[in-house]
């Protein structure tokens, strides 16, 4: 493979993997349940996401040939570990999908003043459309990519600095009003906010030298994303106060920094982010899903339809107030919580040195994280048990080493 990526191209490419829509909705869940505490789950999971950084840099570099989270997986644990992580990766990109729509329409419905009904027909609309776009086999380009992760640090940069006035010390008080258990349920909604690592990690072949190129891209990229993350959320906190719980911080934050426009800018900013992100979830896993259950299909029928159900399950009770949206966050944050974790299981098998320190460790705070996911474990479980049944049935293991196309682009698939 052609080694065509410099560092300021390779640096661009993973804040791209990492940022996503979701920072338009996280933080407020995450304040919701822990209070002001939910700062400290902010720089609890920035240790750990050093720590995805560094296991997934190494994977890259060892196993260049290994077609990302499959190949890790089946190259450390064997054929069947490969294939309950590679079906996991796609189910978390099934059931993420609609919430990334969900997104969208808080923005929507806020402005509108509509609810949660709103919110919910507003995703629907989003996540049908855009499926309808991909179907005609519309993929979102790497530039077009990076214009929405420059779309999305505008909006975040603008909302911070512009709300950053409003901070009152009054708002730290009480620190943890929901106690400190409260600590996990948070940690486990912002974990999706650092998932990316593993999207990324494929393109380690086409530095140029990657044993010195890799470390400035990954410590760059990781201080701009901790910088993002942890201004927003202590902002959040520090300006919103007994308001921070709100689906829509981004729209709250605007709304001090520009007044009563600062929804309408926030809701346009989501709705395109939303649209972007989809398009990026589908287009980087469409190829997993091809050499998963071979097709000719660019985007495989059959995932469509799995998006659309998943769709129909997830926003429908959250239209009648069936269900919460931080319950819902958990289903698509479990299901890539069981790929990190077979990544840096598989990473102590094939790791030797630091790296491997690292991903032991990792793979015990991923552990942790996914006992406070609930309810959301179930899903998790049954496509697990379902992909280690019929994994002999499945393609060979020697196939997970092929590299998987399209992965050159930001999956949009974390934040």
């Amino acid at each position: 493979m052609t080694s065509d990526i410099g560092i300021a191209r390779g640096t661009a490419l993973y804040i791209g993997a990492l940022l996503g829509p979701g920072l338009l909705l996280l933080p407020g869940l995450a304040a919701s349940q822990a209070g002001p505490a939910s700062v400290l789950v902010w720089a609890l999971l920035l240790g750990a996401s050093a720590l995805f950084a560094v296991v997934f840099a190494a994977l890259g570099v060892r196993h260049p040939s290994a077609g990302g989270v499959w190949g890790y997986a089946t190259a450390g644990l064997g054929a069947r570990a490969g294939r309950v992580v590679g079906w996991c990766f796609l189910a978390g990109v099934i059931s993420g999908a609609p919430i990334v729509c969900v997104v969208g329409g808080n923005y929507v419905a806020e402005l509108t003043g509509g609810g949660v009904r709103v919110a919910a027909t507003t995703a629907a609309l989003l996540l049908v459309g855009t499926l309808a776009v991909t179907a005609r086999g519309v993929r979102t380009s790497s530039t077009v990519q990076f214009g929405l992760v420059a779309l999305l640090l505008v909006i975040v940069t603008g909302a911070v600095v512009g709300a950053a006035p409003a901070a009152q010390a009054a708002n730290w008080t009480p620190f943890a009003p929901h106690g400190w258990g409260a600590l996990g349920p948070a940690a486990a909604t912002l974990m999706l906010a650092f998932v990316g690592w593993e999207a990324i990690a494929p393109l380690t072949t086409r530095f140029a030298r990657p044993r010195r190129q890799l470390p400035l891209v990954i410590g760059i990229a990781f201080a701009a994303t901790a910088v993002v993350y942890l201004a927003l959320g202590v902002v959040t906190v520090a300006a919103l106060g007994d308001r921070a719980g709100t689906e829509v911080p981004l729209a709250a934050l605007l709304t001090i920094a520009l007044g009563a426009s600062g929804p309408a800018v926030a809701a346009v900013g989501a709705v395109v982010l939303t649209v972007g992100a989809v398009l990026a979830y589908m287009s980087g896993a469409a190829s997993l899903a091809r050499a998963l259950r071979p097709t000719e299909a660019t985007v495989p029928r059959w995932m469509a339809a799995a998006i659309l159900v998943s769709g129909a399950v997830l926003i429908g009770p959250l239209a009648t107030g069936w269900i919460d949206l931080a319950t819902l966050v958990n289903v698509p944050t479990t299901f890539f919580l069981v790929v990190y974790l077979g990544c840096t299981a598989a990473g102590w098998r094939l790791l030797h040195g630091i790296p491997r320190l690292c991903a032991g460790v990792a793979c015990l705070a991923v552990t942790v994280v996914l006992a406070f996911c609930g309810p959301a474990l179930l899903p998790a479980a049954l496509v697990t048990v379902i992909a280690a049944a019929t994994a002999r049935r499945g393609p060979a293991a020697h196939e997970a080493r092929e590299p998987l196309d399209g992965a050159d682009s930001p999956s949009m698939a974390s934040g």
